[in-house]
């Protein structure tokens, strides 16, 4: 139980918080090609799905020893408190366990759980370690996102051909490219050290702290803009959670501010900015949602 503690944090709570977001979003939004969705089977999709997320996240904690040592990281691993090798079969033991999780679920669940394993592995194993370069991390990143609100769409229509809402592919491509247009650049401004000292071409590494930030918050409000008058324009239910990005994006603006002023204490401001604004946007989706007479829940 220990070495399972150490292993949900080595994971990070807050990712797998928004992993079930994510699938919770999807299943949520599928509702208008679905009218009874059955919960059980929805919380069975949204357990596998973030088992998965767990295995990758831990293997990555192993993959990642030096650079989070270089970055003063806390969680377990890089702090010696739990063994490598251990999480490394946790983290096998959990890969298995998600692909387990998906008996008695439409057959795509299976391969959305499949695909997001490979995608892991793609992104920390060897020889790949597409996690290298920004590049690399923004198509790992794009697919695993599209497949957790594919996955919960799955879930509720049952993978008989049911034509996706325009709604869900709105939202899902907003989100996934916040996640990773937005969260890569805020992620790799705090591990500049870490990156460098283990050979990673980011976007941080090799155009500079400066720029980076740049980047990252013109593209947080463009994206952000972008999303509330695409809504507008198409007349989507999705207003609170267009304004919930762009109060996102302010926020994510003024942390690389805050951080380009004093780099070493406010060095995660940006990234912590990026994510709390993607568990407020899933969360408002979800209760516009229920609101909306989804209480068949």
């Amino acid at each position: 139980m220990r070495i399972l503690g150490f292993c949900a944090v080595e994971a990070r709570p807050s990712v797998l918080a928004v992993s079930m977001l994510r699938f919770l979003v999807g299943a949520a939004l599928a509702l208008p090609a679905a009218a009874s969705p059955e919960l059980a089977k929805v919380l069975q999709g949204g357990a596998a799905w973030v088992l998965s997320i767990f295995a990758i996240y831990v293997g990555n904690g192993v993959s990642d020893v030096t650079e989070d040592r270089v970055n003063g990281s806390r969680r377990p691993i890089a702090r010696g408190d739990l063994d490598p090798r251990a999480a490394a079969l946790v983290a096998v033991l959990a890969a298995v366990a998600s692909l387990l999780a998906t008996a008695g679920l439409p057959g795509a669940m299976t391969w959305v759980i499949a695909v997001n394993l490979v995608l892991g592995y793609l992104y920390s194993g060897a020889p790949f370690h597409l996690k290298g370069r920004s590049g690399g991390a923004v198509a790992v990143l794009c697919g695993s996102g599209l497949l957790a609100y594919w996955g919960g769409f799955t879930v509720v229509v049952g993978g008989a051909g049911v034509p996706t809402p325009i709604t869900l592919i709105m939202f899902a491509v907003a989100a996934t490219c916040w996640m990773t247009l937005v969260g890569i650049p805020a992620k790799d401004l705090s591990d500049i050290a870490g990156d460098a000292a283990a050979g990673r071409r980011t976007i941080a590494v090799t155009w500079g702290a400066r720029v980076t930030r740049n980047v990252m918050s013109a593209t947080a409000l463009i994206l952000a803009v972008s999303f509330c008058l695409v809504g507008l324009a198409l007349a989507m239910p999705l207003a609170g959670a267009a304004l919930a990005m762009l109060a996102g994006a302010v926020a994510v603006v003024l942390a690389g501010r805050a951080a380009a002023v004093d780099v070493g204490r406010r060095r995660r401001r940006p990234y912590r900015a990026f994510m709390g604004t993607q568990h407020v946007v899933h969360i408002t989706v979800l209760f516009t949602n229920i609101r909306q007479d989804m209480l068949l829940w």
